[in-house]
């Protein structure tokens, strides 16, 4: 899936709801046509399977390792763990944003003891529940996504915009007055709720928001490089660089090197997520 990214150009993220045929969320009909195209030439062959309501037989995947860089997989392990010692067991199932399948799974979990159901989602996002509206007697929350049209649905989201103004106005209370910012793709709501807590705070502050100072990447730390190497060569640099990951901030702090930018005598540097 890394390989289909880097050479379309975008995350990995947007690989997964492509080949998943997301509908949720709002990308462009050539991202979504130019990532199954590059997919087809790298070989990659597969196809969503088609559920059929009955009599239908169940499959249970047992993960004895997760190895991924995805910060999201980290936690699903780290959970599994939690529930263990609670002696309670975390089964995962992977619905592929197939909502029949979705409510299929929760039928039959219905038949088991089950105490609680998390509908979970590896980007932060908007989502419509009407399809699972009374859909089960089990508690049911979201986790990483939330529904405008369903207030009372407990929802569990990182607050990006409030952490966004947080990191952008320490950063002003170090002294920085030009402050740049890197973001991932404009499709993500937690790119558009970090930019926007980016902006909350420079306004705040009376400082202009300057959109020269805005770099858009696909989160490859080998575009936050180039990003940084672009901002360098402005006429008046940045005196701090926001980066709306960790990862980002990793690409941000080698092209900073490279350049022979210090941080922090130079360059304010901040990352975010925990990564």
């Amino acid at each position: 899936m890394n390989d289909i990214a880097r050479a379309a150009g975008v995350s990995q993220a947007t690989v997964s709801l492509v080949l998943n045929q997301s509908r949720n969320i709002k990308l462009s009909d050539d991202t979504r046509q130019r990532v199954i195209n590059v997919a087809t030439e790298l070989g990659y062959d597969r196809l969503p399977a088609v559920h059929a309501p009955r009599n239908q037989e169940e499959i249970a995947l047992l993960v004895s390792s997760m190895q991924s860089f995805d910060p999201f997989i980290d936690a699903i392990s780290q959970a599994r763990e939690a529930a263990w010692r609670n002696e309670t067991l975390l089964t995962v199932y992977d619905y592929g944003d197939d909502i029949e399948l979705a409510l299929n799974i929760i039928r039959q979990l219905e038949k088991r003891n089950c105490i609680g159901i998390i509908l979970a989602s590896p980007v932060t996002t908007l989502v419509d529940m009407t399809a699972f509206h009374d859909c089960t007697r089990i508690p049911l929350v979201l986790l990483n996504q939330r529904d405008p049209g369903s207030p009372l649905l407990p929802s569990f989201i990182p607050d990006d915009y409030a952490n966004a103004f947080q990191v952008t106005k320490h950063l002003i209370a170090c002294g920085a007055t030009r402050i740049a910012h890197i973001t991932g793709e404009s499709w993500m709501e937690a790119s558009r709720q970090r930019l926007a807590g980016y902006r909350a705070a420079l306004q705040q502050a009376g400082l202009a928001c300057d959109d020269g100072l805005v770099r858009q990447t696909n989160w490859q730390f080998s575009e936050s490089f180039t990003a940084t190497t672009s901002l360098l060569e402005l006429t008046e640099r940045p005196d701090a660089i926001f980066c709306a990951s960790d990862w980002l901030a990793i690409g941000c702090y080698q092209a900073l090197a490279v350049n022979g930018v210090r941080i922090p005598q130079d360059m304010l540097l901040a990352g975010y997520d925990d990564q």
